[in-house]
């Protein structure tokens, strides 16, 4: 059974993982390129990018309560109930579109937070109003996504992901350099070939849905559903949790990148290298997590609790292993990483800096993203976000605040201060949530034991 499950992982995963990382190299290629057009661009972007993507990625985690509704409908082999979620996600995703546009397009409670420069705030302005066009195709692509991965087909992702990834950098040196007759936006330009991508990859996923005959028997398209108020609550139960997770999680960079800018532009450079390749370092947890959690899930749909159990087993300590060779490669390469972001060497000082707390960040990442996504199998949100709520806000923003500024009696450490509290929170963070899986696992084992020795 060990090796079946693991097996399964991995087929599920690595189409997970290398969509993932078609997404996140996009993000790479628009600091890179915006890095070497100038300090001010790297900072708007990184500003820009990090309240983009705390609002986007917050909603986008209450759509991800539908992986795990069809994932055990699949397990129990209720195919038809499953367009039924479909739509009713479609509809949860229309709504929280507006909320989403509102809050990127009119960033001004963002930006009073960080306190950038002036010529920065007009660029970071121009990046927000731009990408909040692509909003509402991002978020309905992430239906898609969520009912794909749950069906066990997350190929047509990573294609589609591919896709977009090969137009990135056309589009942006259309855009942010000026050519066939477009003007030199600058860093702002990236998010033109963004929204657009976004676009393309949407109507894309949906059609190929509509014709495809491995999605007919799920019968998305069978029929127009209105709303349902009572399916929509309860989506919202499991979601919620898992955006404000999300927002946890995200916020936590983004703060600290909000913060970390009013130590100028240096620092705020550097910080946006490290936290781009920390993402970036996340697309194996991530992958492994959402296989993980989805396998849990369908196991619990056909009553197989013990694997369900085992499978989240194996997820975190096979991502846990992975997570060191990928630490230790970061430890000794991170003067290399640096330079192929900056040549700024004040910029590269502080990037290779902040490297070294990536590393030891991305192990008890890995572990604790792994863990959230299999108690999200069993539709277990509310715990793993008050865990991450402690941890990474009151640990790791409250902690690495103090630490960065100082007091009368303690010297400020700059922007290391944050990582090193964000290294204790994870840790934290991860420990509880771990072991909260443990508990609800063995519950969950123990009764179907009970029921089974029962019915005997």
């Amino acid at each position: 059974m060990f090796s079946a499950i693991f097996k399964d992982i991995i087929k599920l995963g690595w189409p997970v993982l290398i969509a993932q990382l078609a997404v996140m190299i996009n993000g790479v290629i628009d600091t890179i390129m915006a890095g070497r057009l100038s300090a001010e661009d790297l900072a708007a972007v990184g500003v820009g990018a990090s309240i983009y993507i705390s609002v986007f990625v917050t909603l986008m985690g209450v759509l991800i309560a539908l992986t795990p509704v069809v994932a055990q409908l699949y397990g129990a082999r209720r195919f038809a109930a499953i367009g039924e979620e479909v739509r009713q996600s479609i509809w949860l995703g229309a709504f929280l579109t507006a909320v989403a546009f509102v809050l990127i397009y009119f960033p001004d409670p963002f930006l009073a937070l960080a306190q950038v420069r002036p010529e920065v705030e007009v660029k970071t302005r121009a990046y927000l109003r731009v990408i909040a066009l692509g909003v509402p195709a991002m978020l309905m692509f992430r239906v898609f996504y969520s009912f794909s991965t749950a069906v066990s087909m997350p190929r047509v992702i990573m294609v589609l992901n591919l896709v977009g990834l090969g137009l990135k950098i056309p589009l942006n040196l259309v855009f942010m350099h000026g050519h066939l007759g477009m003007p030199a936006l600058g860093g702002p330009g990236c998010a033109y070939s963004t929204t657009i991508i976004a676009w393309i990859t949407a109507l894309a996923g949906w059609a190929f849905c509509w014709s495809y005959p491995g999605y007919r028997r799920y019968g998305v398209f069978s029929r127009w559903s209105w709303p349902n108020w009572r399916e929509q609550v309860r989506l919202l139960q499991i979601g919620l949790p898992i955006g404000f997770t999300f927002l946890v999680d995200v916020t936590s960079f983004t703060f600290m990148a909000l913060f970390i800018a009013r130590l100028g532009t240096v620092s705020s450079g550097g910080h946006q290298i490290a936290a781009n390749f920390a993402a970036l370092m996340y697309m194996m947890p991530l992958a492994m997590s959402s296989a993980a959690g989805v396998l849990v899930g369908q196991a619990i749909g056909a009553g197989d609790l013990r694997r369900a159990r085992l499978t989240g087993l194996m997820g975190i300590g096979g991502g846990f292993g992975i997570a060191c060779c990928v630490a230790l490669a970061v430890w000794l390469g991170r003067e290399t990483i640096a330079g192929l972001y900056t040549r700024d060497a004040q910029v590269h000082a502080v990037a290779v800096t902040l490297l070294a707390f990536v590393a030891c960040y991305h192990l008890f990442d890995a572990t604790s993203a792994i863990a959230v996504s299999a108690l999200r199998g069993y539709k277990k949100t509310v715990v793993p976000m008050l865990c991450n709520l402690v941890a990474l806000w009151g640990i790791g923003l409250g902690g690495g605040y103090a630490l960065a500024f100082g007091t009368a009696a303690r010297p400020a450490l700059g922007a290391p201060g944050f990582w090193v509290a964000a290294c204790a929170g994870m840790v934290t963070g991860s420990v509880l949530i771990t072991w909260y899986f443990l508990v609800v696992s063995r519950v969950e084992d123990t009764e179907e034991v009970g029921r089974a020795q029962s019915a005997a």
